[in-house]
């Protein structure tokens, strides 16, 4: 069974003063918080659900994808 350390981890902020974390490779699994570290623990809460509901339905859980970053010029 995978795990949270099993995947790419997006941490930013968001327009309202908040941050969102998110993982690219699963549709749906992100989170919002105060801070990184807040919004990191909740992100945790949600993988844990969609890795329930993955499993209650005889799902694979995605494989992880590769993120590249880049900055507009």
């Amino acid at each position: 069974m995978k795990s949270l350390q099993d995947y790419t981890t997006v941490i930013r902020p968001d327009d309202n003063g908040t941050y969102v974390a998110y993982i690219p490779a699963i549709s749906g699994c992100h989170a919002w918080g105060k801070t990184p570290d807040e919004a990191r623990l909740e992100l945790n809460y949600v993988f844990e659900m969609i890795q329930e509901e993955y499993t209650e339905k005889g799902l694979v859980m995605p494989d992880d994808i590769e993120l590249v970053i880049a900055n507009a010029s």
